[in-house]
């Protein structure tokens, strides 16, 4: 999600999703087995727990009690699955995820977080872990970005995503943001409004059951976000080398194995995603 930066999405509804569990599979973490053995060896905030700071944003991330579900959570319970720890969620606001991460208050940080050049500043970036496209709202199914110039549709948005300062100059007054992706599809099928641009994950979770249409959002060069999708990363404490490798290496082998691709359509959303290649920093 975001330099894109989601404080609203929580107000999005909540996800009923499976997860994978530490050393053990079904919907809340079991014990770590006294013969488990792990992939790595690194230090965490917490002994033999792995701690991830998180908010309810579907399908990516959901609090359910102590237990961590979406596209990140599960992802996180494999990979303290494969490192024979208890992962322990730590709640917090959108806007209060990042700085527990960077202030070493958490292991790393699960939300769709895009890798950008301004968070590898402050944070180590895990490898990418799937993408995330920029999708256009509609009841009509608009996908071309210089359709909603040309046909003077009006155009809604949520504050923060990495599109909105080129889609405000590109279309002017007929860009209108929102604090939360509800508040532009309601508009939408209230007519007040005729397309919403959101990320694709995001929307294919909010319309479910709504008579809107989700399209990837075809490339456009004024559009970066357009163009190159934004990869979605892990954001962990800096100076932490033995545990970024070894996260690093646990999302390898959940890739190569196809789990990640999995969990996607677990979750909703297409297998594709998994395919993000080589690591990028958006600027």
């Amino acid at each position: 999600m975001n330099i894109k930066f989601p404080a609203s999405m929580a107000a999005v509804t909540i996800l009923a999703a499976a997860s994978l569990s530490a050393c053990g599979s079904g919907s809340s973490p079991t014990a770590v087995s006294a013969d488990c053995k792990p992939k790595h060896e690194f230090k965490t905030v917490k002994k033999g727990t792995l701690t991830v700071a998180a908010f309810d944003f579907p399908p990516f991330s959901k609090i359910q009690g102590n237990n961590l579900t979406g596209v990140d959570g599960e992802i996180a319970q494999a990979i303290a699955k494969m490192e024979c720890l208890t992962l322990t969620v730590k709640p917090a606001g959108a806007a209060a995820v990042i700085p527990t991460a960077q202030a070493g208050r958490a292991d790393l940080a699960a939300g769709d977080w895009y890798r950008t050049e301004a968070r590898a500043k402050v944070l180590d970036l895990s490898d990418p872990l799937y993408l995330d496209e920029m999708a256009l709202v509609s009841e009509e199914g608009v996908s071309s970005i210089p359709d909603l110039k040309s046909k003077g549709l009006t155009v809604g948005t949520t504050e923060g995503f990495l599109w909105v300062t080129e889609l405000k100059n590109y279309l002017g007054g007929n860009l209108k943001t929102y604090a939360s992706p509800v508040n532009c599809y309601q508009d939408v099928q209230a007519g007040r409004l005729d397309v919403c641009a959101d990320s694709y994950g995001s929307a294919v979770y909010t319309t479910k059951g709504k008579n809107l249409k989700v399209e990837k959002a075809k490339p456009f060069d004024e559009v970066a976000a357009s163009v190159q999708a934004a990869q979605a990363t892990f954001p962990m404490p800096k100076g932490h080398e033995d545990l970024v490798k070894a996260i690093n290496e646990d999302i390898a082998s959940l890739r190569s194995s196809g789990e990640i691709a999995k969990i996607l359509t677990r979750n909703g959303l297409q297998a594709s995603a998994a395919e993000v290649g080589d690591p990028r920093l958006i600027k």
